[in-house]
C-alpha cells in the first residue's frame, strides 16, 4: 500500500457535479485540481471541495495552471457523438466533444502517468468508428498504452442499466489498462440474482419493487437517466417512473436520481431562496444526467492503485515529444 506521504493525486476535467472526484477520493487520493465551465457545477464542487483549486474554460488553461498529478479523470462532452441527439451527429468535430483536442493538449504537456476517460457508446460508431479511433490513437502517439471497455453501472449495485465506454491510458505501459479495466475472471456481479422479496413482474422485461394496494410501485431497474428539465414529459424520463395502483404517475425526484446515480442524498441540492423549486430541479436533473455513476468510478478507482505503485515504483522517465501532437490532431480533424 501507499504510505499517506505518497497519497496518489487526481486532476479532474470536465468534472461536472464531481463523481469522479468523489469516487476517486473514497479510493485514497487527494483531488489537486478540477476544470468546469457550468456555474451550477462549479457552485456544487465549491461546496463539496471549497479548497480545492479550480480551473475553467479549458480552452484558455495552460499547462502550467494545471499541478502535478498522477492521475487525469474526465468524460469530455458526449451531446455531438451521442446516437441520442436528434438528426446528423457533429462528432469530434462538434463544438462540445470537440473540446477532446483540448484535453489532449494538455496531456500532451503534462504527460501523467495515467488518463481515465468516460463517454456515450455513441463514441464508438460516430463517423463510423473514425471519432473513436482518433481519440485512441491520438492517446496512443502522445505514449500511452491504452485499453477501453464498455461497462454498464446496474452491474456495480446501481438500480439503472447506463452503459458508458471507458478508456485507460497508462503512459508507456502496455499492462495497465488491462489490469485496470478487466478482471482475471468473472465477479459475483456479473450474475443476476433470484428471488422475491416483494418483487412483482409487470412486464417480460421489468421487475417492480412495492405494494401493488397502497403503492408507491417503482422499477428494479430504472433506464438510462438523461440530462433534462423539471417541466419536461416526454420519453427521456417517462420510461423510468414510479406508479401508484390509483393511476397517478410521476417522475423520480432529484433525490431518487442522486442515488440512483451513486451519490449521497442531497448531493445536488443548494440553498437559493431566490430560485423556484422548478428551476432549481431543471439544474439538477441536468447535472445528475450529465454525470458518471459514482460506483463504477470507484472501481476503476481502486484497480488504479496498484498500477500506479508499479508505474511509480518503475521510474518511467517523462520524455518530451518529437513531434508536435497538436498538428496531428488538427489533421485528424479535419479528415
Amino acid at each position: 500500500m501507499m504510505t499517506a506521504l505518497a497519497q496518489p493525486t487526481v486532476a479532474s476535467f470536465f468534472s461536472g457535479i464531481g463523481g469522479f472526484d468523489l469516487a476517486f477520493e473514497r479510493a485514497g487520493f487527494r483531488i489537486t485540481t478540477q476544470c468546469e465551465i457550468e456555474p451550477f457545477c462549479v457552485d456544487i464542487l465549491t461546496k463539496h471541495w471549497p479548497d480545492v483549486k479550480r480551473l475553467g474554460d479549458i480552452r484558455e488553461v495552460k499547462d502550467a495552471d494545471v499541478p502535478v498529478s498522477d492521475i487525469w479523470v474526465g468524460g469530455f462532452p458526449c451531446q455531438d457523438v451521442s446516437v441520442a441527439r436528434m438528426g446528423p451527429r457533429a462528432g469530434l468535430k462538434g463544438k462540445r466533444s470537440g473540446l477532446f483536442y483540448q484535453f489532449a493538449r494538455l496531456i500532451e504537456g503534462s504527460r501523467p502517468r495515467i488518463v481515465v476517460i468516460e463517454n456515450v457508446p455513441g463514441l464508438l460508431s460516430s463517423h463510423g468508428g473514425r471519432d473513436f479511433r482518433i481519440v485512441i490513437n491520438t492517446l496512443a502517439e502522445l505514449g500511452y498504452g491504452v485499453g477501453w471497455r464498455v461497462l454498464n453501472s446496474k452491474h456495480f449495485g446501481v438500480p439503472q442499466s447506463r452503459q458508458r465506454v471507458y478508456i485507460v491510458g497508462c503512459y508507456r505501459d502496455g499492462r495497465g489498462p488491462a489490469e485496470i479495466l478487466f478482471e482475471p475472471e468473472c465477479s459475483p456481479r456479473d450474475i443476476a440474482t433470484s428471488g422475491q422479496d416483494g418483487q412483482r413482474v409487470i412486464s417480460p422485461f421489468k421487475k417492480s419493487f412495492g405494494d401493488p394496494l397502497t403503492g408507491p410501485i417503482v422499477q428494479g431497474i430504472a433506464y438510462c437517466l438523461y440530462a433534462c428539465s423539471a417541466r419536461h414529459t416526454g420519453t427521456d424520463w417517462s420510461r423510468t417512473y414510479v406508479s401508484y395502483p390509483d393511476g397517478r404517475v410521476r417522475r423520480l425526484t432529484p433525490l431518487e436520481s442522486e442515488r440512483v446515480q451513486g451519490f449521497p442524498p442531497g448531493w445536488t441540492l443548494l440553498d437559493r431562496p431566490s430560485v423556484d423549486v422548478d428551476k432549481m430541479d431543471t439544474l439538477r436533473y441536468t447535472a445528475l444526467g450529465n454525470a458518471v455513476s459514482v460506483p463504477v468510478i470507484e472501481w476503476l478507482a481502486g484497480r488504479t492503485l496498484p498500477v500506479l505503485q508499479r508505474l511509480r515504483n518503475s521510474q518511467v522517465a517523462y520524455e518530451a515529444p518529437q513531434l508536435s501532437t497538436q498538428l496531428r490532431l488538427l489533421d485528424a480533424a479535419v479528415v
